[in-house]
């Protein structure tokens, strides 16, 4: 069976890439190893509920009617309305450390008299700062290098600012260790503190309800439990995929949202990059649900997002210990200007974590292991939340090995490798690469990255 492009991942930048394909009549196959779609952004059902996977907020939020921005550009491009989405705006979150919080919301300059109130020395910097960074480009290809840290540090002279300003961009992007790119950190700046956070009222399915659905009337055609076995490519270009079961099928151009180094593996080629020091800094989280009997509302909780550190300087680094509760995010669904209240308080905290200390634990220390870090995470959160463990009626957690499981990314980095290919271009010359190693995070980034590559390569009829 032949197709004009076989992409290889569910998740929101392959779906992006099938329907922006299958717009200009291509024959696309989508290839997803699991039962369901979504990839690191997903959903399941435990208990009678239906819980999230890796949405906390969809960033780059920007109010109905706005003509620019990543988000106003992706409805455009894969010709959904702004209504589909059903986005709802935060209500607030802040940045908490010791003895400072910067509160912020989806207006920029509320942010700013923050900043301000905390560091009035700073805020001439930080103006500068933003005006060097609006117009980067957004759309990914163009990514420079360079260090964030350094960037900043030529406008923000104090450094507790800077690492406040760096707590909620490397916790919802950052790959690297510490730092990110300056390209990395135009973008995130933006879609966090320019543009801002929402959800829809359903949680992220009824993102993956319209995108599938959407692939779906234009044709494109989607397996499920079809996993690909390697690829086999000759004189520089993929020849035919072989499927787990053996099967055999050809396309034009193959996108995969794998993974650069997994899609590596799949093609039996190694990355001389791919060492293990360079592997050991993939960073790695965890993640618990605790689902409660109430509103957050009810005691006095009205935060939809809180970044918090609680060291005199944030570290951001593959930790020696399994967990690393020095830092987290704790994210509160139900905190978004809903006109009506969801089923469930929900209460979600993530840290990072070490991949190797999990993977190496037996099964009874593993359960053991998740069930003490789950009381300690609860602890670390109620120092800058009110305390809402006597509210829990049903929890879960996962881990880094609980990533690599469901998604195949080495060492569970729901971010990827440190290193991006900004480009999307591979030893192949008609295999490309999208979604978080391509450079782009986050569920906009991720449909950006899907409908930038499909856009450069797949629907040029030279490629």
């Amino acid at each position: 069976m032949s197709y004009d492009t076989v992409i290889i991942g569910a998740g929101m930048s392959g779906l992006a890439a099938g329907i922006r394909l299958a717009h200009y009549n291509q024959r696309v196959c989508i290839l997803e190893q699991h039962y369901s779609v979504g990839g690191l952004n997903s959903f399941y059902r435990q208990r009678g509920r239906t819980l999230d996977v890796g949405l906390h907020a969809l960033t780059n939020y920007v109010p109905k009617g706005t003509k620019s921005g990543p988000l106003s550009r992706l409805l455009r491009h894969l010709r959904l309305t702004w209504d589909e989405l059903a986005l709802v705006p935060q209500i607030g979150s802040a940045i908490a450390f010791p003895n400072v919080v910067l509160n912020f919301n989806n207006h920029f300059e509320f942010f700013v008299e923050e900043v301000r109130r905390a560091f009035p020395k700073q805020v001439d910097g930080l103006m500068r700062m933003v005006n060097e960074l609006l117009d980067y480009d957004q759309l990914g290809l163009g990514a420079s290098g360079g260090s964030a840290r350094e960037f900043v540090s030529r406008h923000i002279t104090e450094p507790l600012l800077a690492d406040m300003l760096f707590c909620p961009l490397l916790y919802y992007g950052g790959a690297k260790e510490r730092d990110m790119e300056f390209g990395q950190f135009c973008i995130m700046f933006r879609s966090i503190f320019l543009e801002g956070f929402a959800r829809p009222f359903d949680g992220v399915r009824i993102i993956i309800k319209n995108l599938l659905q959407k692939f779906k009337s234009l044709g494109g055609e989607l397996r499920l439990r079809t996993g690909v076995k390697k690829i086999f490519s000759s004189k520089g270009r993929v020849e035919k995929i072989q499927l787990n079961d053996g099967k055999e099928i050809e396309a034009r151009n193959v996108l995969s949202s794998a993974g650069y180094d997994e899609t590596l593996n799949l093609c039996g080629a190694a990355n001389n990059q791919n060492t293990s020091d360079a592997n050991s800094s993939r960073l790695g989280f965890i993640e618990t649900i605790s689902v409660l009997d109430r509103e957050p509302k009810q005691f006095g909780h009205r935060k939809t997002i809180v970044f918090f550190n609680d060291s005199e300087r944030f570290s951001y680094e593959n930790p020696d210990s399994p967990v690393d509760l020095r830092s987290g995010v704790i994210c509160t669904p139900n905190n978004f200007a809903y006109d009506e209240s969801l089923n469930d308080g929900i209460m979600r905290i993530t840290a990072l974590a070490n991949f190797e200390r999990w993977k190496n634990m037996p099964e009874e220390e593993y359960r053991q292991q998740k069930e003490y870090w789950y009381q300690k995470a609860m602890e670390s959160a109620v120092r800058f939340v009110p305390d809402f463990r006597n509210y829990v009626i049903d929890t879960d957690m996962f881990t880094p090995l609980t990533i690599r499981r469901f998604t195949g990314k080495e060492y569970g980095a729901i971010y990827g490798a440190p290193e991006k290919r900004y480009d999307g271009r591979t030893h192949l010359e008609n295999l490309f690469v999208c979604g978080t190693d391509q450079g782009m995070v986050g569920i906009i980034g991720a449909i950006v990255s899907g409908i930038t590559i499909a856009n450069r390569y797949l629907l040029n009829p030279l490629a």
